[in-house]
């Protein structure tokens, strides 16, 4: 190898270091609480736009809906009913994509029925399947003693909205239906405990 070579070697190995640590700095600023994300993911499906009258006219307005709005889709229940996510606005929602075929989500499921166990009047749980089939995802946690909540993603579209090409993945919406925050990746219990204290503060007794 003579040194012209070497010397571009060196080269492209000092930009890919580069570019790699500019990569990680550009993640590290949305990533917090070790390794839960409070700057929620660009979603698939645009706002779309409302009137609202303007004080001083009378006049509608075309206005947006706030950006961070966890976007709607359609679902269905352990019965075959079809669900909306808007449906359990009102309660915080812990809503986490996941199917019987993907490993780190079955590491991660103990944990989600320990949280439900203790959460569960408070929070909605929505474990949401993107199995191709209902009846798999069903066995599955039937078999499995999950009492936690169950959906399916039919159509995709839910995973299409919330970008979930890699599972699990988890988001926590508030009351309001903000997105708080989201995690990629098996979840520990200190992870869900992050996330549930942002998006769900127990009512203290008088």
């Amino acid at each position: 190898m003579n040194r012209k070579t070497l010397l571009i070697l060196c080269l492209v190995f000092v930009a890919l270091m580069l570019g790699a640590a500019g990569l990680y700095n550009a993640l590290a600023d949305d990533v917090q609480l070790g390794g839960l994300a409070t700057t929620p993911p660009e979603t698939q499906v645009p706002a779309e736009a409302t009137e609202e009258a303007t004080p001083e006219t009378g006049e509608t307005q075309p206005t947006e809906p706030p950006a961070n709005i966890a976007p709607d889709f359609t679902m269905l229940d352990m019965d075959g009913n079809e669900v909306t996510l808007a449906e359990f606005f009102g309660k915080p929602i812990i809503l986490n994509f996941w199917a019987s075929w993907c490993g780190p989500c079955k590491m991660e499921m103990p944990e989600i029925q320990d949280f439900y166990e203790k959460y569960g009047e408070n929070i909605h749980f929505l474990a949401v399947s993107v199995d191709d089939s209902v009846d798999t995802a069903k066995t599955f946690i039937e078999t499995e003693g999950y009492t936690f909540p169950v959906y399916f993603d039919t159509t995709s579209m839910g995973a299409y909205t919330y970008g979930a090409s890699s599972i699990p993945l988890t988001f926590f919406i508030d009351a309001e239906g903000n997105l708080t925050a989201y995690y990629m990746g098996a979840m520990s219990a200190d992870i869900l405990q992050q996330g549930v204290d942002m998006i769900y503060t127990p009512e203290t007794a008088e």
